[in-house]
């Protein structure tokens, strides 16, 4: 499945950069004429596959459908790599020769791209579909009214342990930082705004508007257990094999991970924290220069429900498309049934998305590299 860790990357490029337009994005008539090909850059096995012909099935109906050739593309590892190989273009007014690309709101840089003027709106009278969208997915603080993304995918960050280790149910961020019977054999996530943002919820903060003093607190709570010797490390989702070996206990962990780990390991577990949990979103944007009625055909093409299913069948993660769970209730229960696919209205109203002006500031970064030694 898709590495984790390239999803959340966060770190790095800290500012310096200017828009060739100033910021902003400037209103431009859509010449709504499909183009022969979409260029579509997405993160490894994100995408419905045939394993027999090793076609995207969805990718061919929709070619099938509107005549446009989709040139899909695999080259999305990592946020900040990513971002750096595509920003001198941009910054300089020049297309990536790209119609859709999809980054990580936790990371920060979409949030960025708007502000820089790098992202085309959104054709909205071309994605009627768009009313399929989860409502907890509508307004984020860095997109409120969705003109510039739409998710293709989500993730939940919680607790992931062995409740034969551990000795029962854990759903608390305190005892997994303090409970002596977990000494070293726990693990936190080298992202920043997941784990900072767990800890700032256990302290009753909000990670959706970091203060200086909340990030600090946070950071001096897990300084303490990481000085103990009560945290045995800081991973990407490098916990897995470590959970699934019993050489950790109990680790802050992915729910797509989850998913998967407890197909081979059904005894483990993932909960979100009694305080709750933290949610990322992976988010279709069109660069400048991007065909914007192209893919905007195509963003609502995907927000049909069969066709979301299709896809969620697949890849396992959070699908953001209302009624993709009742297609898939008929041909396949199993996934359509799993909270960690399509989770509860109680648990996603129990996750929240880190700052992600916070992801950006270079201080914030800088204290969290000490701590994690990275």
């Amino acid at each position: 499945m898709l590495t984790i860790p390239g999803l959340l990357a966060a770190c790095g490029g800290g500012g310096g950069i200017k828009s060739a337009s100033g910021g902003g994005s400037s209103t431009v008539a859509v010449k709504r004429q499909l183009a022969k090909t979409l260029n579509f850059s997405n993160w490894p096995l994100y995408i419905d596959v045939n394993e027999k012909t090793k076609k995207h099935p969805t990718l061919d109906a929709f070619t099938k459908k509107t005549g446009v050739n989709v040139k899909y593309t695999e080259d999305i590892n990592e946020n900040q790599s990513y971002f750096g190989k595509i920003q001198g273009p941009l910054a300089r007014g020049q297309s990536i020769g790209k119609d859709i690309i999809v980054m990580t709101d936790a990371s920060g840089f979409p949030g960025r791209m708007v502000k820089l003027g790098w992202l085309e709106k959104l054709d909205k009278p071309s994605i009627p579909n768009m009313k399929n969208l989860l409502d907890v997915q509508q307004h984020p603080a860095w997109d409120p009214n969705r003109e510039y993304s739409l998710p293709w995918q989500s993730g939940m960050t919680g607790i992931g342990y062995d409740p034969d280790k551990v000795g029962g149910d854990l759903s608390s961020i305190d005892e997994l930082l303090t409970n002596p019977k977990l000494k070293g054999k726990v693990t936190l996530l080298s992202e920043m705004g997941d784990s900072v943002g767990l800890v700032m919820l256990a302290n009753g903060d909000d990670p959706t508007k970091v203060s200086g003093p909340a990030f600090d607190k946070a950071i001096a709570t897990m300084k303490k257990a990481v000085d103990s010797g009560h945290v045995r490390q800081f991973t990407g989702n490098d916990y897995a094999p470590l959970l699934a070996k019993g050489d950790i206990w109990a680790c802050m962990a992915w729910s797509g991970d989850m998913v998967q780990l407890k197909n081979d390991h059904p005894h483990l577990k993932w909960v979100l924290p009694d305080s709750g949990g933290m949610i990322w979103t992976d988010n279709m944007l069109i660069p400048k220069g991007g065909n914007v009625y192209t893919a905007s055909v195509y963003m609502n093409y995907y927000y049909q429900p069969d066709v979301a299913a299709a896809v969620e069948d697949y890849v396992n993660y959070i699908c953001p498309v209302q009624g993709a769970d009742e297609v898939l209730k008929k041909t396949d229960p199993e996934v359509a049934n799993n909270p960690l696919i399509f989770p509860t209205p109680e648990m996603l109203n129990n996750t929240k998305q880190f700052d992600a002006v916070a992801a950006q500031n270079v201080k914030f970064k800088t204290k969290f590299a000490q701590l994690t030694g990275s």
